[in-house]
């Protein structure tokens, strides 16, 4: 994918003579704080779907508080927190900027293969350690250092800046992001600070995911006749759904598209033949391979099985969600963050994410969005998550300089 021009500045914005070099002498300054915090989150267990979020959330909100920034606590239609969002407005109107890091993580795993526990937050050759190291509790403590000082400054800002941090990511569910975004007007749009020092994410595959409930007959597995067994149907067609070639990606940069049967549920025991099986598939969708031709795909296979299996009930398609694939490679988000990160010399390219994330949900609500850049990172989702220290000043002065480039403005009427 084409990198933006950097000269490319937002619309009607003019550079402030405080320079990239500044913020980082800036973030130099805040490092050891910003380190602190990112440690005191890691301690703390946030596994998305197994762990309460509450204890985080207080921290967190004690932290912001505790530096004069306002927070609110969000929540979800049934009154459970998801999240905190602490506003910032300046003293002229304009758009609303939103930086976003979550602060839930994915499970451990095996914590016995772990070189030190997952809440351990041990500090060993230059490397921080543990669980959310990478994915994203230190984004988070960079973006509360980053909004302190900007909260400081907010006289001179013009439009608002959130800082939004999210429970509910790794599950998939992203109920602190839907929750604020559902209400939230005029953003001209979103950062997220997921890691990877090298790319800017501008843009990723989409997600299809769909349930097949897939019937047969129950009888008894001793008698002398077989009925049809809804394990077996269901394994054709697994074995159809696996031979599938999907089109490559697309001339605009997107990887190809992918289909992946995840689980599989079904039987009781021993001595019955199964009625029912149900599986669940993901398939990341592309601009040549988009959510109505995944679901296309998964009739025709359905169907021309369902022809095979005459005697059985017709399978049913549970639709569990649909986010279209997104690509915004010249957003004022990206082109803020490329000319911030090529004022720091910082070799960046834009980058078209495998996965799918919030970046899609905030796409299909015409939001731009930066999906990724932060910190160098090893094994983020796996064993031994850790993330490279000194590369936290650069992150955070390449944000700083972004965010200012999109919220500051120099008054026209002093020169």
């Amino acid at each position: 994918m084409t990198r933006p021009d950097p000269a490319a500045a937002p619309t009607g914005s003019r550079r402030h003579p405080i320079t990239a070099h500044d913020m980082l002498a800036a973030a130099h300054d805040d490092q050891d704080s910003v380190l602190a915090l990112a440690r005191e989150l890691i301690a703390i267990p946030s596994r998305g779907g197994v762990d309460p979020g509450q204890p985080i959330l207080d921290h967190t909100a004690a932290w912001l508080t505790g530096h004069g920034l306002p927070v609110r606590i969000l929540r979800d239609p049934l009154g459970a927190p998801v999240g905190i969002a602490s506003e910032i407005h300046g003293h002229r109107p304009g758009k609303r900027w939103v930086l976003d890091a979550c602060l839930d993580t994915a499970v451990f795993g095996d914590e016995h293969a772990w070189t030190h526990p997952p809440t351990d937050p041990v500090i060993r050759d230059g490397w921080l350690w543990g669980r959310g190291s990478a994915d994203s509790k230190t984004a988070v403590s960079i973006f509360c250092h980053l909004a302190a000082r900007l909260h400081r400054d907010r006289e001179n800002i013009t439009g608002s800046l959130t800082l939004l941090l999210d429970l509910d990511e790794h599950t998939g569910g992203f109920a602190g992001a839907t929750t604020y975004f559902d209400s939230a007007t005029d953003v001209g749009g979103v950062m997220i600070g997921y890691p990877g020092l090298h790319h800017i994410v501008v843009g990723g595959r989409g997600v299809h995911r769909v349930r097949l409930h897939i019937h047969g007959i129950a009888s008894h597995a001793g008698g002398r006749t077989s009925t049809p067994n809804a394990i077996s149907k269901a394994a054709e067609i697994i074995t159809r759904l696996s031979a599938v070639e999907l089109p490559f990606g697309s001339s605009r940069g997107f990887p190809p598209g992918k289909l992946t049967v995840t689980e599989i549920t079904g039987g009781q025991g021993y001595s019955v033949t199964p009625d029912l099986c149900s599986i669940n598939i993901d398939i990341r969708t592309t601009p040549d391979f988009d959510d109505a031709a995944a679901e296309t795909l998964i009739c025709r296979i359905v169907d021309d099985t369902d022809r095979r299996w005459p005697d059985t009930k017709p399978t049913l398609i549970q639709h569990i969600q649909h986010w279209p694939p997104f690509a915004h490679p010249h957003s004022a988000p990206a082109t803020a963050l490329f000319t911030a990160t090529a004022d720091l010399g910082i070799d960046t390219a834009a980058k078209i994410a495998g996965p799918s994330n919030i970046g899609n949900y905030l796409a299909g609500l015409g939001i731009p969005v930066t999906a990724g850049f932060g910190v160098d990172k090893i094994g983020e989702h796996s064993t031994d998550e850790r993330i490279r220290i000194d590369t936290i000043p650069l992150v955070h002065a390449a944000y700083h300089t972004a965010v200012r480039n999109l919220l500051i403005r120099e008054d026209p009427k002093a020169h």
